[in-house]
């Protein structure tokens, strides 16, 4: 069996900026993928260290795959890791989870359950004609949206959906555990609300969807990003309500004789989150967005919610917290799994909301009030998530991509994270293996050299030095394996549809409020895109200023824009492309935010000006190193 599976889904780095050819201030970008396929390329090559070392040559390719797929053996102790390269999709307006999500049904009223989602898809198909013709492509205050932005959705609910299959597969050889590697992130996203940077809310559509196909009618969501998930609260807080309405209900019809109909049971799920209360979107003190943040109740009304707010800390004053504080949301999770089932071990499912943004190497600016966590968090918080999953859930859990943004932040969190969700019970990680120093090493040997000024070769993949660390070089194997074709567009396999339930959605009324006309007290951030342009066939290029001509280099699997200007400090993480594509595309020194101030009109084509919100994202100041 398995010991853990990775889903990659590439179409996600469709879902790009395009309003100006200007990036600097973009986090939510597509490079952020190729920074977590760092992470777990580093985390294999360690676990392979450890359970078994490869007696063939690390630099071997073909040796590095056969042991990434059929797993290194030592002492009758099996560990593969199972990778899928993913084609999943779903359709947005149809599928059963997704409408369960973001789309109740309403018998009282006649408005459309689907507005906000068909609104979405058109928001996507008709972006760059608006952009085009001067207008804004999305609704003011909403983050950004490109022609691809509805492929890259569709196809990371689809991963998400492909994962919950296979851990909820009977299936004893199957795997049991499942980090998905998505974009964009989900947890802000309520039912027809978009926030932050997200436009659907992943991790609430695979509980849907785990419940409706699999008939899992108990999951449990730990959050660990920096900032509290509102959009899953509020979701989870619904869904919770109409189960407590059915039971409710079964209840008074037992009680007055009558015979009880059946009633499919209803999804009940605990939801938790470790965040800043200070950092968005709690950061303008909104008193509703505050409270909901710090809510903690324990079955009341049907309610099971868990807030947790990150601390500073000094030294090794930060396991103290942990184990007094921030573990509190895997022991309130055993009492809902104690309170709410008679056989705590058969209907369970665990997804981790897997934010690293809160990590110790995050932008400065992202992480503005020091509330972090050392990366060591990622691998102690898994390995405590895992024993809760193998205790109450059969080890089924899955973990699903939300934040982090700086390369640093991602490759290290993954890192830590994959090593504790994969590795054999009877081994431990060394969290030397994702020291400062290591994580330099590797960035710096994935990272490829960009050619001086305005050449017109292909970038060139890092110099292998013969004497590098051997788990560098298994490493670099395997990141080639996960990163075959840096930022693949146009060209996708056979799409994998997500089969359809025939389980019942629940009902629950509709807020009127139309997701075409956002409420102006959610402020939301920009949306992203790749420093390299990537045009599908058919798609304007929408990038290039008036009375600038764009250079392209190709390079191995994609184009760079190469604009004349003189090759950037190399110690800085500005943004290239190659053979194993960019790790870093925004400097240390500009960072982001999770929120939106508006300005004027910037827009790269000879469209006549029209008013239009800039994405210009809050920044600190430049960091002390």
């Amino acid at each position: 069996m398995a010991s853990a599976s990775i889903f990659i889904q590439d179409v996600c780095y469709q879902h790009r900026y395009i309003r100006s050819r200007d990036t600097s201030l973009i986090v939510e970008r597509p490079e952020r993928l190729t920074a977590v396929k760092v992470g777990l390329a580093a985390a294999v090559a360690r676990i392979q260290d450890v359970v078994g070392k490869p007696t063939e040559d690390p630099n071997d390719l073909a040796a590095a795959l056969d042991k990434l797929t059929l797993g290194a053996q030592s002492n009758s102790v099996t560990a593969p890791i199972n990778v899928v390269h993913s084609s999943a999709t779903l359709d947005l307006l149809n599928h059963p989870a997704v409408q369960f999500t973001h789309a109740f049904p309403d018998h009282n009223t006649t408005q459309d359950s689907n507005e906000y989602l068909k609104n979405l898809k058109k928001w996507s198909e008709d972006s760059a004609e608006k952009i085009l013709k001067g207008d804004s492509e999305i609704p003011q205050g909403l983050a950004q949206v490109c022609p691809e932005s509805l492929n890259a959705i569709q196809g990371a609910l689809g991963t998400v959906c492909e994962s919950i299959d296979t851990v909820a597969d009977p299936d004893p050889l199957t795997s049991k555990r499942a980090f998905v590697a998505i974009r964009p992130p989900g947890h802000h996203c309520g039912e027809d609300t978009p926030s932050g940077f997200c436009f659907v809310n992943n991790a609430v559509v695979g509980a849907a969807h785990a419940h409706l196909k699999h008939g899992i009618n108990r999951v449990v969501i730990f959050d660990i990003d920096l900032h509290h998930g509102n959009g899953t609260q509020s979701l989870v807080w619904a869904i919770n309500a109409e189960a407590q309405r059915q039971r409710l209900e079964a209840e008074a019809r037992l009680e007055t004789g009558e015979p009880p109909s059946a009633i499919t049971p209803g999804l009940q799920i605990y939801y938790s989150s470790i965040h800043d209360i200070l950092s968005y979107p709690c950061e303008d003190g909104t008193p509703s967005i505050v409270q909901a943040a710090s809510v903690s109740i324990s079955g009341a009304h049907g309610q099971w919610i868990e807030n947790v707010h990150l601390r500073n800390y000094e030294g090794g004053g930060f396991w103290d917290l942990y184990e007094k504080d921030y573990k509190k949301i895997i022991r309130k999770a055993e009492e809902f799994v104690q309170s709410t089932a008679t056989n705590v071990n058969e209907d369970l499912l665990v997804i981790i909301s897997c934010g690293l943004d809160a990590s110790e190497h995050e932008y400065a600016s992202m992480s503005r009030h020091g509330r972090k966590v050392p990366t060591n968090f990622y691998a102690q918080f898994t390995k405590d998530a895992r024993a809760f999953a193998e205790k109450y859930a059969k080890g089924r859990i899955v973990s699903v991509l939300e934040g982090g943004y700086s390369d640093r932040a991602l490759t290290s969190g993954t890192f830590a994270h994959f090593c504790a969700l994969s590795l054999p019970e009877v081994y431990t990680w060394d969290e030397s293996w994702w020291n400062e120093d290591n994580i330099v090493k590797l960035q710096s040997a994935v990272k490829p050299k960009k050619p001086k000024g305005r050449a017109s070769g292909s970038i060139s993949a890092p110099l292998t030095d013969l004497e590098q660390e051997p788990w560098l070089r298994q490493t670099l194997s395997i990141f080639q394996y996960l990163e075959p074709v840096p930022f693949k567009n146009s060209k996708r396999g056979k799409s994998i549809p997500v089969e359809p339930s025939s389980r019942t959605l629940r009902q629950r009324k509709i807020d009127n409020a139309s997701a075409s006309n956002p409420p102006p007290a959610k402020p939301t951030p920009a949306k992203s895109k790749a420093t390299e342009k990537i045009t599908s066939p058919g798609t304007p290029n929408l990038s290039s200023p008036k009375g600038k001509a764009k250079e392209t280099v190709p390079s191995a699997g994609g184009i760079t824009e190469n604009n004349g200007a003189g090759d950037p400090d190399e110690d800085s993480d500005s943004s290239s492309t190659g053979s194993l594509s960019s790790l870093s595309s925004l400097p240390d020194s500009v960072q982001g935010d999770e929120r939106l101030v508006e300005g004027g009109a910037h827009l790269s084509n000879s469209a006549p000006l029209k008013k239009l919100p800039r994405v210009i994202l809050k920044l600190g100041p430049r960091p002390s190193s």
